[in-house]
């Protein structure tokens, strides 16, 4: 039988300003970062909460793989890392490979997308990635996103 795991990454009670005014070091970082937490709100409709010690995440969902692996992990969010920002929004399917194709300048991960700023992506085009993503997760986890 499978036992559950403890997940590295869980939600803390860390301040999500706070956060980012202690470790975002550069001022435009900054603004791009208080600018995704205003556009992931609304597209997600929850309060953005930490993730770990560096992330900030939209929402929750419960999966649980064939392994018996299980836990919980954001709907969408991001990281503003040092060198560049780590995206959390990625939905399997054909559409999100169409919706890459014009996000702009990034580099794809093996579980994020990475970009410097926010002028370098399409925020439309991420609005789209994110509605995707959380859409996908409502039809195959148990998810807080459901209406």
């Amino acid at each position: 039988m499978a036992t559950k795991t403890k997940t590295k990454t869980t939600e803390t009670e860390v301040n999500v300003t706070d956060f980012i005014n202690s470790f975002v070091d550069n001022e435009q970082k900054k603004q791009d970062s208080f600018r995704l937490i205003e556009l992931m709100k609304k597209w997600s409709g929850f309060e953005p909460k930490m993730w770990g010690p560096t992330m900030i995440g939209f929402g929750s969902y419960h999966y649980k793989y064939a392994s018996g692996h299980e836990g919980d992990a954001m709907l969408i969010g991001f990281s503003p890392r040092k060198a560049e920002f780590s995206l959390y929004v990625s939905a399997p399917g054909n559409d999100n490979k169409q919706l890459l194709d014009k996000l702009g300048k990034y580099k794809m991960g093996k579980a994020c997308i990475y970009f410097k700023k926010l002028a370098d992506i399409d925020l439309g085009i991420l609005e789209k990635l994110s509605k995707a993503t959380i859409r996908y997760i409502n039809e195959h986890h148990e998810c807080a996103c459901r209406e």
